[in-house]
């Protein structure tokens, strides 16, 4: 079953996505899916994408 992600856990995600570690790297971390992490880092990339755009 996927839970969501804590806010602790997304800032994490972000700086480890920054310091160049993969999806499976940060996963195995935070005892949590890739599968989660990807779609979280998707999630965060389209976000900031459309923020750029306004």
């Amino acid at each position: 079953m996927y839970s969501q992600l804590t806010e602790q856990e997304r800032y994490t995600v972000g700086a480890m996505n920054r310091a160049g570690f993969s999806a499976r790297q940060i996963g195995r971390l935070l005892k949590r899916s890739h599968t989660t992490i990807q779609r979280e880092l998707r999630r965060n990339a389209l976000h900031l994408r459309l923020q750029q755009v306004q």
